[in-house]
């Protein structure tokens, strides 16, 4: 018995700190693509767009569809290449990707980059897809734990997208369907500000696919909305299940717009032309006492009460002093941090991946409480930086001198910023 996609659901979220909707998404049964671009100005939205349309507006399938991902998604990068070269608006250019198609009793992954796909089965969520990201590497190499990424203050720097470079690995990857599977495609803006576990907790309670894409917009923007969020989600039923909002699976997937040829065809057509619309933006204290026993309890006489009360109010005293030390030594520590971290400056990334002026100490406080503040932001996306032992200096966020931090930025930007 095959399967079929009995329901879906999409939507995508500015946030509350950005200006401008950067990501893009497709939902076209059997197929599913979230991107999300990263640039200056807009030019993160165009090459989320491109990426999608890449799929969008191709047909036909003659190849197993883990190479018809791999291979579309090549012409994808080739096209946004090619734009970043020809026109200094787009200069570095670039956008992660995640599709998933389905084919009969089985989903077809493609991934490049940080946005990632879910698997929600039996109540439990499990993450199919491994970011192109740097503190994912770390995590790899031993010298961070899934926990200490996931706050890391550069966990937004990925190190593979479509657009950068002229080639591109993709991972691929088939994962076995089962009656009842909800998968979730989104944006890091989603994860970098709820955990997997409220992801999960969401899905279990879900009324349908739309609430749930709701609610997870909404936790994400109540959590800070630092990015733009999107989520794409569909649920596998069996063939026999009565949906009429359910999409039928076999010859249809095997009729998705996948091959080789048409990508060709799409980038000839790019290599004939050099005019490129940009989309338009898109917008939006209980305290418990002991009781003596029975036997024990005096009568209820005022002066017993007043004798209770007084060693009450004493522990009460007590305790307001201690909180008021904590907090002054707390606020006094905090203080001297602040203090120390004026004297270091480092260069990193910013949230869109550019390289970046940093002042203080490249670490972040519980309570929301950064040891550092943004001085300068350049053009250059640290992908575009080819030196090794620079690119080494913008991602190891080693504490510097003012100076060296500074010309540090200024040399990288004399040798790759375009005119």
């Amino acid at each position: 018995m095959g399967l079929r996609i009995v329901e879906k659901a999409a939507l995508s979220d500015v946030g509350r700190q950005r200006q401008g909707n950067e990501d893009s998404f497709l939902e076209r049964s059997p197929l599913f693509v979230v991107a999300d671009g990263m640039g200056g100005a807009r030019a993160g939205e165009v090459a989320s767009r491109m990426a999608v349309e890449q799929f969008d507006h191709v047909d036909g399938a003659d190849k197993p569809p883990e190479q018809q991902l791999a291979e579309v998604a090549k012409g994808a990068n080739q096209k946004i290449h090619k734009m970043a070269q020809e026109d200094s608006a787009y200069a570095g250019m670039g956008t992660t990707f995640t599709a998933a198609l389905v084919t009969g009793r089985e989903i077809a992954i493609g991934h490049v980059g940080d946005s990632r796909l879910y698997r929600f089965r039996d109540g439990e969520l499990e993450r199919l897809t491994h970011d192109h990201s740097l503190v994912e590497e770390f995590v790899r190499q031993g010298k961070l734990t899934p926990e200490e990424a996931e706050v890391h203050p550069q966990r937004s720097i990925i190190t593979r997208a479509l657009g950068p470079e002229p080639d591109v690995e993709v991972d691929t990857y088939t994962h076995s369907g089962r009656d009842g599977d909800v998968y979730l495609l989104n944006s890091d803006g989603l994860t970098g500000m709820i955990s997997e576990e409220q992801v999960a907790e969401i899905l279990r309670e879900r009324e349908s696919l739309e609430d749930a894409a709701e609610k997870l917009i909404a936790a994400a923007n109540e959590n800070g909305g630092k990015d733009n969020i999107t989520v794409v989600l569909f649920r596998l039923g069996s063939d026999g299940e009565d949906d009429e909002t359910g999409d039928t699976l076999g010859d249809q997937a095997t009729e998705t717009g996948l091959t080789a040829g048409a990508v060709r065809e799409e980038v000839a057509k790019a290599d004939a032309t050099k005019t490129h619309q940009v989309p338009p933006e898109r917008s939006t204290t209980q305290r418990s006492s002991v009781l003596p026993k029975e036997e024990d309890t005096p009568p209820p006489q005022a002066p017993v009460r007043l004798e209770r009360a007084q060693p009450l109010r004493r522990r009460r005293r007590r305790r307001y002093v201690t909180g008021v030390v904590v907090v002054v030594v707390i606020a006094a520590v905090i203080a001297g941090l602040y203090a120390l971290d004026r004297k270091f400056w480092f260069v990193g990334t910013n949230g869109r991946g550019q390289v970046t002026l940093y002042r203080g100490l490249p670490y972040d406080l519980p309570l929301g409480v950064s040891l550092y503040s943004q001085e300068y932001q350049s053009a250059v996306p640290v992908a575009a930086v080819a030196d090794p032992r620079q690119r080494k200096f913008v991602l190891d966020h080693h504490p510097r001198s003012e100076g060296d931090s500074v010309s540090l930025v200024h040399d990288i930007e004399r040798k790759y910023a375009r005119p």
